[in-house]
């Protein structure tokens, strides 16, 4: 099987951005909010984005299952207050839920959290809970800097984070990093922002305790990783010379996707990374959707330069495709078995 531990819903119609930005308008105020039934789609619209979209290249592709969040972008927790967030991770982890269940051979579900800045990440424990507990999601993904690029907060271990943490370790689910769009005109969302808050939560990690307190704590870095494989040797010596301790030891806990647009890059990855920590993972219909001139290829394919890697043993490319994201998220292999898979 191949799971791809990286997916968006970002085939949703045009309507439902346009309830987002009409929600965000009238932040301040409640009266003149759009309804939250006008977010509803119909069957037949998500299956239009969604047969015509992420399917159909599954299929092309030859993946199996995506792990499915609301798009990563759009979480947008800079904008609007507490109340919006809430309100929009509520019909955002509804609808992605509902694909799940139109699909469930082909999606499973990752949630999104309620966060604003400023605002406790404790406030985002319920609607974890139910998102886990009702509707049986199997993964998180969690913003370290809801200011959108401007990083005002506190480190992602500080301990105001750890009611988040204590709820993901009970419910036994790992959480994917991943900021949302960039609102810092410094810092393109994609190219910059995600990139940098990969490597900087690395860091972050890296300096810290946390597994000390969470050591079944697991925590899924997108975008290979952003920096940190590249610069391997850094991070080694930084971690025994400011912490005393081996940087294989972040390994029991810290895991990196393959979302990486080139095989040279998936290359090193996995020469660099042990296997066992990397998840296939393409961010399909996502950051870069064209085709690369030299190869007519789409840069997003990501199975083919994991396939294409030489170095691979039979065993190891399993653990990538399938292994790894089963034991990563242990309620997507519950949820897997469940359907004879």
């Amino acid at each position: 099987m191949i799971i791809d531990c990286h997916g968006h819903y970002t085939t949703v119609p045009t309507r439902f951005r346009d309830w987002r930005s009409a929600q965000v308008a009238a932040a301040n105020d409640p009266a003149n909010a759009p309804s939250v039934d006008d977010a509803r789609l119909t069957d037949d619209e998500i299956r239009q984005g969604i047969e015509g979209g992420q399917l159909k290249l599954q299929q092309e592709r030859g993946s199996d299952l995506t792990l499915f969040s609301p798009i990563a972008g759009l979480m947008s927790h800079h904008l609007g207050n507490e109340r919006t967030s809430l309100e929009w991770a509520t019909v955002s982890n509804d609808l992605v839920h509902r694909v799940t269940e139109m699909y469930p051979d082909n999606f499973a579900p990752v949630c999104m959290l309620p966060q604003s800045p400023g605002v406790a990440p404790a406030n985002s424990v319920p609607e974890l809970r139910r998102c886990v507990e009702e509707l049986g999601f199997v993964g998180v993904n969690v913003n370290p800097d809801p200011t959108g690029g401007y990083w005002t907060g506190k480190p992602f271990t500080d301990r105001e984070w750890y009611p988040l943490f204590e709820a993901m370790v009970e419910l036994d689910v790992p959480g994917m990093v991943h900021v949302a769009a960039s609102c810092n005109p410094n810092f393109h969302g994609t190219g910059a922002h995600y990139l940098n808050a990969d490597t900087s939560v690395f860091m972050q990690l890296l300096q810290s305790d946390l597994f000390k307190d969470f050591p079944t704590l697991r925590l899924v870095i997108p975008h290979g990783g952003g920096a940190v494989p590249y610069h391997w040797g850094r991070y080694r010596g930084m971690s025994l010379e400011m912490v005393k301790r081996p940087l294989e030891e972040l390994m029991a806990n810290v895991f990196f996707d393959t979302c990486v647009y080139h095989r040279p890059g998936v290359a090193l990855l996995t020469e660099v990374v042990p296997v066992e920590n990397v998840l296939f993972g393409s961010e399909m219909i996502g950051a870069v959707r064209g085709k690369d001139p030299d190869t007519g290829q789409y840069f997003d394919d990501t199975k083919r330069y994991v396939d294409a890697l030489p170095d691979l043993s039979d065993a190891e490319r399993h653990l990538i495709f399938e292994g790894n994201a089963r034991r990563v998220y242990p309620r997507l292999d519950a949820r897997l078995k469940a359907q004879g898979r």
